[in-house]
């Protein structure tokens, strides 16, 4: 098939044989389990996981390539496709019985961070998710406390997974060819959370408050939410920046907030999301 990539979706379309192979060596599909695969594109991974035997659903917004796949897999029981938009599209629904899914992907840039939460949303129910994604990005979401690629996204992300970076692909790995390194992820959704949190919304406001400011000391960008004094009760170095401060920091200063405050909304900005 000749399709013309589009923009407007983020097509990098994946052609590396020996890419494709090693990402099937780390997800080791099993004819037991059920795949859901988000952006398809022309099959270079459709066809793969069907060979293994698993069961397979793929979500497809083009609906040119949609066609294309309908034609290209004609006659495979194992198949459902579903011409949807993934940021919307009710993942927890495709569970059969107590299975849990496991879900792969070259995720369009545009929108791979809220189709990530998107899918955390309905963690309880997937087991791993392999994801191709921008290699800035996996930096962001597996790096550590103490460097400028921790942040928001990272704090966010391990709060419910555990990530892990497996490999990278370089551009001429795709048609068309991207600006940009990419690299494959895993992450493997915690059946608990690593740290407690009793009000998310307000977790998520103090943490977008803290790096929305990262220049500052948290003294500074945090002084509507918890007083140094607090900070140091709490063994935390009120003249850290945000970069500087764990998961589990930011969780003890959230639930002082609370504490303190009872309703976090009121002090943090209006933008909550992860």
């Amino acid at each position: 098939m000749t399709h013309q990539a589009r923009k407007r979706f983020g097509q990098n379309f994946l052609q590396d044989q020996n890419i494709i192979y090693s990402i099937l060596a780390h997800a080791q599909p099993a004819a037991d389990e059920h795949w859901v695969e988000i952006g398809p594109g022309l099959g270079a991974l459709t066809r793969p996981l069907l060979t293994s035997g698993a069961s397979l659903d793929v979500i497809e917004l083009d609906r040119d390539l949609v066609g294309h796949l309908q034609k290209q897999f004609a006659g495979h029981s194992k198949l459902t496709i579903h011409s949807a938009d993934a940021l919307s599209f009710d993942f927890s629904g495709l569970v059969r019985s107590h299975e849990k899914l496991r879900v792969i992907g070259n995720l369009p840039y545009n929108i791979s961070t809220p189709l990530m939460f998107h899918l955390l949303e309905n963690s309880f129910c997937i087991q791993d998710m392999v994801f191709m994604l921008q290699k800035e990005v996996v930096d962001r979401i597996c790096a550590a406390p103490g460097g400028k690629q921790y942040g928001r996204l990272s704090v966010m992300m391990q709060y419910y997974c555990a990530a892990e970076l497996l490999f990278e692909v370089p551009p001429e790995s795709f048609n068309p060819v991207p600006k940009v390194m990419s690299a494959i992820v895993r992450l493997t959704p915690y059946a608990s959370p690593p740290v407690s949190i009793r009000d998310m919304t307000g977790f998520k406001q103090l943490v977008t408050q803290a790096f929305s400011q990262r220049r500052k000391t948290i003294r500074n960008s945090l002084r509507n939410w918890v007083d140094e004094q607090q900070m140091l009760a709490l063994g935390i170095d009120p003249n850290l920046r945000a970069e500087s401060l764990s998961l589990e920091q930011f969780a003890l200063l959230n639930m002082h907030a609370a504490n303190a405050d009872g309703n976090l909304s009121s002090a943090g900005p209006a933008d909550c999301s992860p």
